[in-house]
């Protein structure tokens, strides 16, 4: 993994109700930010094992958050 991508991992991760904010225009509604979220690293790297260095993965980072419905959903 490159430096780069880690300090971007970083960033996202202390910025993500913010990225909530920005994507989604209507965050406050959709997703419950008081349960807050639930960054699935491990998990995406069982999604795509052996990827690395093989090809580009345009998933950095995978996020479990909880909607205001009661459900969840995997960002």
């Amino acid at each position: 993994m490159k430096k780069d991508d880690t300090l971007w991992k970083g960033i996202l991760e202390n910025l993500f109700e913010d990225f909530l904010r920005f994507f989604f225009e209507k965050s406050d509604e959709l997703f419950d930010i008081e349960k807050g979220f639930e960054f699935l690293d491990k998990e995406l790297e069982q999604l795509f094992p052996g990827n690395e260095g093989t090809a580009p993965k345009f998933v950095v980072k995978l996020v479990k958050v909880f909607t205001k419905a009661g459900g969840e959903q995997w960002i």
